[in-house]
């Protein structure tokens, strides 16, 4: 298991020094949890689990800021403006006087020099399909933006869970290793005094000696991963690297037959995944509604009410008896008439969204029926083979235990101790692989089942 999984454990440790995670240095601490512990902490740490509740806030204000389009638009606009150059028009000067020919045109400036203006103006909505589709839109929006966030507690359960138990087994193995060492350094020594007292020859050292170098450069590299192993469950969890994480449970405890009676009843839309597609579905056929209802006319209340003034002279322009004030109450109404088929278009497009999007669900509930199986035929094939390594490791224990009693009572050759303690070893290093595959088998089903997180689904 060592070998298999150290590439990805230092992957996953150069990632964390590649991302700034913002941890306050405030000294390590010590903590030992169980497994449900280290799903709580990283429930309420983790950096991506907080991203995404962020992103639930910023769907949150997305509601609001549709809310807001249907509430009064209210606006003062004001403006002092210099006319450097008024503009004129020609008129015929008949008009106004008898005396000039017919047709003679002359110069008239419309407007002063300086002129002003203060306006309160208010935009009520009356009627507009898109708004009320789009107060719809917006709340489903906010349960597809919290299913994300659910399904990002789903693969932090899944990672935690994983790290949890690879650190849990790698320090099982720590204790046996270190029987082993402790064990084999023992017979070392006895062998060095039988050979030092002549009951032995040189080559039985020598051979035990090349097992216990390699032992203990196994030994060294089982320390450092797991030391690594720990590092990746705290950065899983979200917790500062510097603090002291001891995971405290047996393996013992470990059960697997609760898999299976907590799955007996499955609906697809315990899958976090299925019911992201029914809710994008839901915001495809809003989607839709808005592009139909944009036929149906819109209608807007209007109110203005504001002041001017207009002057020749800048030092008039702020006498108060110079501004008239104007107001205005009206409606305001808007009839789609012909916009070249981008409607139709639009919905067009939508009808075909929806059919791709069932389709995807469709394929969804395929791959769900082939994962729950694939993922109990791994779990039973794990346990099987789990059970049968166990008994290879007894097996291989009284297999030591006997040879090493022939060996100390000269019936046995030193080759035949090296021989099982080597077979021994090779058997615990297999019954671990095996139970760490059931576990992580037994996780995959629960996450195919959906229940790794049922209760907030």
């Amino acid at each position: 298991m060592m070998q298999k999984l150290t590439q990805q454990l230092m992957a996953a440790l150069l990632l964390m020094g590649s991302v700034s995670v913002g941890w306050a240095q405030d000294g390590p601490t010590t903590n030992t949890f169980n497994l449900e512990q280290c799903v709580e902490y990283a429930l309420e740490h983790n950096q991506n689990i907080l991203n995404k509740a962020l992103d639930k806030e910023i769907a949150d204000t997305q509601v609001g800021e549709t809310l807001s389009m249907g509430l009064p638009q209210v606006n003062i606009n004001s403006g002092i403006n210099y006319n450097y150059e008024i503009q004129k028009s020609l008129i015929d000067a008949s008009n106004f006087d008898n005396t000039v020919p017919a047709g003679t045109e002359v110069e008239f400036a419309f407007g002063q020099a300086y002129d002003g203006n203060i306006v309160l103006s208010a935009k009520q909505l009356i009627f507009d399909g898109s708004f009320f589709v789009g107060m719809q839109a917006a709340r489903t929006y906010r349960e597809l933006s919290t299913k994300e966030h659910i399904k990002t507690k789903i693969d932090v359960i899944e990672a935690v869970s994983k790290a949890y138990y690879n650190a849990l087994i790698t320090n099982e193995r720590m204790v046996l290793v270190e029987a082993n060492f402790s064990r084999l350094d023992s017979l070392l020594s006895d062998t060095e005094a039988l050979y030092t007292n002549g009951f032995v020859e040189k080559i039985d050292v020598s051979r035990l000696k090349v097992q216990f170098n390699n032992l203990t450069v196994e030994r060294n590299k089982l320390q450092q991963y797991a030391k690594i192993s720990n590092d990746l469950l705290k950065f899983q969890m979200g917790m500062p690297l510097p603090n002291t994480l001891d995971v405290n449970e047996s393996l013992e405890d470990m059960s697997f037959q609760e898999v299976e009676e907590n799955t007996s009843e499955f609906s697809y839309n315990t899958r976090i995944e299925y019911s992201q597609l029914q809710t994008n579905m839901s915001l495809t056929q809003l989607d839709m509604k808005n592009n139909k209802v944009q036929y149906i006319p819109n209608l807007y209340a209007n109110f203005n009410y504001g002041y001017n003034t207009a002057t020749s002279e800048s030092g008039k322009l702020f006498n108060s008896d110079r501004w008239l004030n104007f107001g205005s109450l009206g409606l305001s109404l808007s009839i789609p008439v012909f916009d070249g088929f981008l409607k139709k278009n639009r919905i067009q497009k939508n009808r075909i969204q929806l059919k791709q999007i069932q389709q995807t669900m469709n394929m969804v509930e395929n791959s769900i029926d082939l994962e729950i199986r694939q993922s109990k035929v791994n779990l039973n094939s794990a346990i099987e083979n789990m059970a049968a390594q166990k008994e290879n490791m007894n097996l291989a224990k009284e297999v030591f235990d006997v040879t090493k009693i022939k060996y100390e009572e000269g019936v046995g050759s030193n080759s035949e101790v090296l021989d099982a303690d080597t077979a021994l070893k090779e058997s615990q290093t297999n019954y671990y692989n095996a139970l760490y595959d059931a576990l992580v088998a037994k996780i995959d089903l629960q996450k195919a089942y959906g229940t790794l997180l049922k209760a907030e689904q």
